[in-house]
C-alpha cells in the first residue's frame, strides 16, 4: 500500500503488523508500535516507479500470529537464525555501507543456518541527489539507526510456510569471459581473466564493457548478480555493491536493449502470485528508467541491495505465504 502520514499511522494505532518503507522525514513521525522500516524515497507502486517524500509503502503482514523485532550489529547479526520462528519469515533491514551489511553480504553465503530460515528484506538508502545516510527503524522502541539491522520475525500459522523467490532478468554466456577473484572483498585491484592475471579496472576500460551490466557467478544453480559500482584507473580500484568470492567464475551478463520490456516478459509467469513483500534495486530503477513503470504483481521499495538470504543485486525479490 502506498498511503500518506495519516494513514500510515492509523494502522500502526490500530496495532497492525507492518513492513514500512519511506523518507527519513516521514518515518520520524511515525508513533511506537508493531513495525520495522528502511528509508527510500523510490518505490515502484501499482501505478508505476516514483520518487516521493510525502508517502509510504506499507506492506500489512496479516499471516502473522506472533511476531518480535530485534536489533542487530556486525557482532551478533547472525544470531538472526537463533530467533527465527521454527516455522516463520524474517523481514532484514540494513542500512547501506553500515559495516553490518558489509559483513553480512562477505558472510551470509557461508551460513548453512541462514539457508534454513527464509530470510528476506533491504538494503535502505537515501536520495541520492542528496548526502543523506541510510537508516533504519524499530518501531516497538521507536529508535533508528545508521550503523545496525533491524529484523522483524514473524510466526506462521502451521498449516502456510514462506516461500522466498528472485527474479533477474541477466543471464550469461558460459563461453564467456571468465573472470576469477583471488579473494573475498568489495574492493579489487587485480583479477584473473581466462587465467592471465590483470588489472581489472585496466581490463574494463580498455575493452569498454558496460559496468551497468553485473557480474554474474552461479550459487548452486541459481544465478547471482555483483553490481559495478565504481571504476578508478588512477587508484586502479574497482569497486562492488556487494562482494565478489574467490573460487567463484564470473561473467559479464549478456547486454540488454530494452530493461522494461525485461520486467515485463519475465513477470508474465507471476501473474497469479500474490506477494506478501518485494523490492526491487535502484540500478533496476535508474538504467531501466522504471519511472512511471509498473512491474505487477509485484510493488514496493527501491533498494541499495536486496536479500533473498544472501546480498544480491540488480533483481526483484519477493516473498509469498503458500499453504504446505
Amino acid at each position: 500500500m502506498f498511503v500518506n502520514l495519516e494513514q500510515a499511522i492509523q494502522l500502526i494505532e490500530e496495532g497492525k503488523i507492518l513492513h514500512i518503507a519511506a523518507d527519513e522525514s516521514l518515518l520520524a513521525q511515525l508513533p511506537k508500535g508493531k513495525w520495522i522500516a528502511g528509508t527510500t524515497p523510490y518505490f515502484i507502486t501499482e501505478q508505476g516507479g516514483i520518487t516521493s517524500k510525502d508517502k509510504l509503502f506499507v506492506d500489512e503482514i496479516s499471516c502473522a500470529i506472533d511476531y518480535k523485532t530485534v536489533v542487530y550489529n556486525k557482532d551478533n547479526i547472525f544470531d538472526i537464525t537463533k530467533d527465527a520462528y521454527p516455522n516463520g519469515i524474517t523481514f532484514l533491514i540494513m542500512p547501506f555501507a553500515s559495516d553490518v551489511a558489509v559483513f553480512y553480504a562477505k558472510e551470509a553465503p557461508y551460513s548453512d543456518d541462514l539457508l534454513m530460515n527464509p530470510t528476506i528484506g533491504w538494503i535502505s538508502g537515501f536520495d541520492l541527489s542528496t548526502d543523506s545516510r541510510a537508516k533504519v527503524y524499530d518501531g516497538i522502541s521507536g529508535a533508528s539507526y545508521w550503523d545496525k539491522a533491524v529484523a522483524l520475525h514473524i510466526c506462521l500459522p502451521d498449516d502456510e510456510i514462506a516461500s522466498l523467490g528472485i527474479i533477474n532478468i541477466f543471464n550469461i554466456d558460459e563461453n564467456d569471459t571468465k573472470i576469477e577473484f583471488m579473494e573475498d572483498s568489495l574492493s579489487v585491484t587485480k583479477c584473473l581473466v581466462n587465467g592471465k592475471e590483470v588489472i581489472f579496472s585496466d581490463y574494463i576500460l580498455e575493452n569498454n564493457i558496460d559496468t551497468k551490466l553485473p557480474l554474474i557467478a552461479d550459487y548452486n544453480s541459481v544465478l547471482v548478480n555483483v553490481s559495478i559500482k565504481s571504476v578508478s584507473k588512477e587508484n586502479s580500484t574497482v569497486d562492488f555493491y556487494a562482494p565478489v568470492f574467490a573460487g567463484k567464475e564470473y561473467h559479464f551478463a549478456r547486454p540488454i536493449s530494452d530493461y522494461a520490456e525485461s520486467f515485463h516478459e519475465r513477470l508474465q509467469e507471476f501473474h497469479d502470485f500474490k506477494p506478501i513483500f518485494s523490492c526491487n534495486c535502484v540500478l533496476n530503477y535508474l538504467y531501466g528508467k522504471l519511472d512511471n513503470k509498473a512491474t505487477p504483481p509485484f510493488a514496493g521499495p527501491v533498494t541499495f541491495g536486496e536479500i533473498a538470504y544472501i546480498l544480491l543485486n540488480q533483481t526483484l525479490v519477493y516473498a509469498e505465504i503458500v499453504n504446505k
